[in-house]
């Protein structure tokens, strides 16, 4: 297939910009890419299709996100983050089943794929959601994930055991990391190699040394790779003082550090933190909107940057943000940095599309195949309809895609070249039924937590 006629946003190594542009699919590779009228005159049998007036990227990459809460969408506004898990968040979680799992993991593939995200790295899959439902998931909608089941054996948060988690997502060493090598071994690779097995370790305090180091090792023996949230609230600082620790000496002391792991928020860090993470190539997964809405703090982006870190973008989990479009992140990616540093130019538009595509393939290790539209990768891509009110004028593509553009102004998502998204429709699932199901089991996991009061807000409903 020929696709004819776009503006192509490569994010190739020299960052070419195609303008009337054309991109070949052959099989799930791209075969061609380059001016419209080379290629129809090098393919002129092949089956065209006209985009004029769109631009083409690569396909998005979420770095971090928490495909179980898309249920709980609005159900802990306007919480700090120790409130928003421990009375609102674990409650409600810890009162899943597994075929809640498999819905909101639907819907939030849905909602991904409809926004342009073509992979994902789901953070910590909880072994009551169902883990074989959400690769089943990932396999029926031609989306590629990256999927972290949970590993921890204590049950806190940090260093307060008030902090308790629920009962219902407490795990131990058996359920938790030996049931993450048995999907390892079960599912990764499959899907014609779209789904990715990861460790997803719980935050420091909720797994013991003992077990890290032994997941680290497991690691490195069968290259699964880990993800793990970190230093994202000053709860976690505390933690790490009170073990005589940075964040990063900590991490570096169980084995967590190295190219495999990616490290998700990241706010509160040292200066020698940062000089860790880049000696060792440990990716980070930068969440402005989280970490903005539970007023975490805001991640040293600039430093770990120029630096040399290696920083992906992810969304986080809809109810400490609201939305799996990461278009959106982008923009507050891009101009929250400025607000902090009173200088406009400390994080440009070019910068935070990198972290949403190749930055993210590398974060992944998958860098070789996705993340940049070249001859030989697999044909992941995203068209957005730029023939709109909202999108005119614009005079650089980068810039219109991360400042002006949003998820609904995707028109077709391509994925191992298959298109799952065509005309703003999902190709490969039901849209009403899923967000349907969607609907009625996070309101009968609302009231099976006893919280049905608590989540409707502050204002009286008449």
């Amino acid at each position: 297939m020929l696709y004819l006629h776009a503006t192509i946003v490569t994010v190739n190594a020299d960052r070419d910009v195609i303008l009337d542009g054309a991109i070949l699919v052959k099989g799930d590779k791209i075969a061609d890419i380059g001016k419209a009228a080379a290629l129809l005159q090098r393919y002129p049998e092949e089956e065209t299709i006209d985009i004029t007036g769109r631009i083409i990227i690569p396909g998005l990459i979420s770095t971090h996100m928490h495909t179980a809460q898309t249920l709980l969408r609005g159900a802990a506004d306007d919480l700090e983050l120790v409130s928003w898990l421990c009375e609102r968040i674990w409650v409600l979680q810890g009162n899943f089943t597994a075929e809640d799992g498999y819905a909101a993991a639907r819907i939030s593939i849905a909602e991904m794929l409809l926004s342009g995200t073509t992979c994902f790295l789901e953070s910590m899959f909880a072994d009551r959601y169902g883990f074989d439902g959400l690769c089943r998931a990932v396999e029926e909608s031609g989306i590629r994930g990256c999927l972290g089941k949970i590993v921890m054996d204590i049950a806190t948060y940090a260093k307060d055991s008030a902090w308790a988690m629920h009962p219902g997502l407490v795990e131990d060493r058996e359920v938790s990391l030996l049931g993450a090598i048995s999907m390892w071994e079960k599912w990764d690779r499959k899907a014609d190699d779209r789904i990715r097995v990861w460790f997803g370790a719980r935050t420091p305090g909720g797994v013991s040394d003992g077990l890290y180091k032994e997941m680290t090792a497991i690691s490195k023996e069968k290259n699964i790779p880990i993800t793990m949230h970190c230093a994202e609230v000053k709860a976690d600082r505390d933690f790490f003082e009170s073990q005589n620790q940075t964040p990063m000496s900590y991490c570096s002391s169980v084995g967590l550090l190295g190219p495999n792991t990616v490290l998700v928020h990241m706010v509160h860090l040292d200066d020698s933190d940062i000089a860790n993470l880049a000696e060792t190539g440990t990716h980070v997964a930068h969440c402005p909107t989280s970490n903005a809405k539970l007023a975490s703090g805001i991640c040293r982006l600039p430093e770990l940057l120029s630096s040399g870190v290696n920083v992906g973008l992810g969304t986080d989990g809809a109810p400490c943000n609201n939305t799996n479009d990461l278009l959106q992140e982008m923009k507050l990616a891009a101009i929250i940095h400025k607000a902090k540093s009173y200088d406009p130019t400390i994080i440009s538009a070019e910068q935070v599309l990198e972290m949403a595509t190749i930055n993210g393939a590398k974060a992944l290790g998958l860098q070789d195949s996705i993340g940049s539209l070249e001859i030989g990768k697999k044909a992941d891509f995203v068209a957005i309809d730029m023939r709109r009110v909202h999108l005119q004028p614009h005079f650089s593509p980068v810039s219109a895609v991360v400042y002006s553009v949003t998820g609904r102004d995707v028109e077709m998502v391509v994925v191992d070249g298959k298109v799952v998204v065509k005309e703003g429709k999902l190709e490969t699932m039901d849209e009403e039924k899923v967000w349907r199901e969607a609907e009625r089991r996070s309101r009968e996991i609302v009231e099976r937590a006893g919280l049905t009061e608590k989540v409707k807000g502050r204002w009286p409903l008449r």
